[in-house]
C-alpha cells in the first residue's frame, strides 16, 4: 500500500477556541484515479482564517462536519491524469484538503503558469494577491488622495492591499497587532501610518492617524476593529468585508455594532461583501498587474512557509492567533 497521510477534524471545536486536539492524523491508501479524474500530490497547503469559519456551518462552501479530512487549498503536482489537458508534473491551485494526495475531477482544474518562486502561486499570484487586487479596486474604488485603512494589515491579503493603495496614489493606515509588525508595515511595506489594535490606546491611535476620516476600509477582521472604523468613515465611504477573523474563533460577541444603520444612512456608506471567485473573469488581468507590480519591485511579497504536513493544525492556531506576517502555508 502506499501511504497517504492525512489530518482529519476529529471534533468540531463549538464555541471553543481551536486546538491541535480537534484535530488527528489519519493513513490511508493512496487513492487512483478513475475516467476524467486527476490524482493529485500536494506540495504548499494554504492557511486561511476561512479554515476556521468553515467549522462553524455553511458558507460559500458546505459545512465541514466531524471525521473528515480536513478541508483546504494548496499547490499541487499532477501525478497521474486521465484528462487531456494536464499531464503528470504539472501544477494545479486544487482544493484537495490536508492530505497528501487527492483525487478530483480533471474539469475543476487548470493547469498554472510556469512561475517561480513557485510559493508565490499561493500568495501574491493566488487567492491572497487576487483577494486584495479586487476587495480593493472594484469594492473599494479607491481614488488617489483619498485615505485607504486596513485591517489585519500585516496579514496575508492585507499586507498586499496595503501597497496596492499606495501604488493607487492613496494615503494607507494599516490596523495590525503589536509595535513590531507596525513598524513593518511602515518601514519596509511604505504605509504611511500604522495602529495597534492591542494598545489601550487603539482607538486613539486611530482618531491621530486618521484625523480627517477615512475613504476606504478595507475589512478582514469584523469587531470592535470593525466598530471602531465604521464610526471613522467620511461621508460617501466605501467598506470592502472580507473576512471577520475576530468572531471566527471562540465564543460568539455578546453584540454587534450599534447604531449602525443610522450611521448607514447618514453618512451614505456603502458595504460590500465579496468572494474572490466573484470576479474569476477579469483574473488574466489582476495576475498580470500583480506580476508588473512585483517585478518593478513596487509590491514586496512576504511568505511564511512552514514545514511538515503535520504541523497544520499548529500553523491554523499561530494564524488566528496573528502570529505570521503574509501568507502562511505548510510545505507538504
Amino acid at each position: 500500500m502506499t501511504a497517504n497521510r492525512q489530518i482529519v477534524l476529529d471534533r468540531l471545536p463549538g464555541g471553543e477556541r481551536l486546538a491541535a486536539e480537534h484535530f488527528a492524523v489519519n493513513v490511508a491508501e493512496r487513492p487512483s484515479p478513475g475516467p476524467g479524474e486527476v490524482l493529485l500530490k500536494a506540495r504548499y497547503i494554504s492557511l486561511d482564517a476561512a479554515n476556521r469559519a468553515w467549522m462553524q456551518g455553511a458558507t460559500y462552501r458546505s459545512a465541514l462536519t466531524s471525521g473528515q479530512v480536513m478541508a483546504g487549498g494548496g499547490l499541487h503536482e499532477v501525478v497521474e491524469s486521465n484528462v487531456d489537458h494536464l499531464k503528470p508534473g504539472d501544477l494545479v491551485f486544487a482544493d484537495g484538503g490536508w492530505q497528501e494526495y487527492a483525487v478530483l475531477p480533471g474539469s475543476r482544474l487548470s493547469k498554472l503558469p510556469d512561475l517561480k518562486p513557485e510559493t508565490h502561486l499561493l500568495s501574491v499570484y493566488g487567492i491572497a494577491g487576487l483577494t486584495a487586487y479586487f476587495g480593493l479596486l472594484e469594492c473599494g474604488q479607491p481614488k488617489a488622495g483619498e485615505t485607504v485603512v486596513i485591517s489585519a494589515a500585516a496579514g496575508s491579503v492585507g499586507s498586499i492591499v496595503g501597497q496596492i493603495a499606495k501604488i493607487k496614489g492613496c494615503r494607507v493606515v494599516g490596523i495590525a497587532g503589536g509595535e513590531e509588525k507596525g513598524r513593518w508595515l511602515t518601514e519596509t511595506l511604505g504605509f504611511d501610518a500604522a495602529v495597534d489594535y492591542k494598545s489601550p490606546e487603539f482607538k486613539r491611535q486611530l482618531r491621530a492617524a486618521v484625523p480627517d476620516g477615512v475613504d476606504v476600509f478595507f475589512d478582514n477582521t469584523g469587531g470592535d476593529v470593525f466598530e471602531a472604523c465604521l464610526f471613522a468613515m467620511k461621508n460617501h465611504g466605501r467598506i470592502a468585508c472580507c473576512g471577520a477573523v475576530s468572531q471566527y474563533d471562540g465564543a460568539a460577541p455578546p453584540h454587534g455594532p450599534r447604531g449602525v444603520p443610522g450611521l448607514i444612512v447618514t453618512k451614505r456608506l456603502t458595504l460590500r461583501g465579496f468572494v474572490v471567485m466573484d470576479f474569476a473573469d477579469q483574473n488574466d488581468k489582476a495576475l498580470a498587474d500583480l506580476q508588473g507590480w512585483v517585478q518593478s519591485g513596487q509590491l514586496k511579497v512576504q511568505e511564511d512557509v512552514i514545514d511538515g504536513l503535520e504541523n497544520l493544525p499548529e500553523a491554523l492556531i499561530g494564524l488566528l492567533a496573528g502570529e505570521n506576517r503574509g501568507k502562511r502555508m505548510v510545505r507538504v
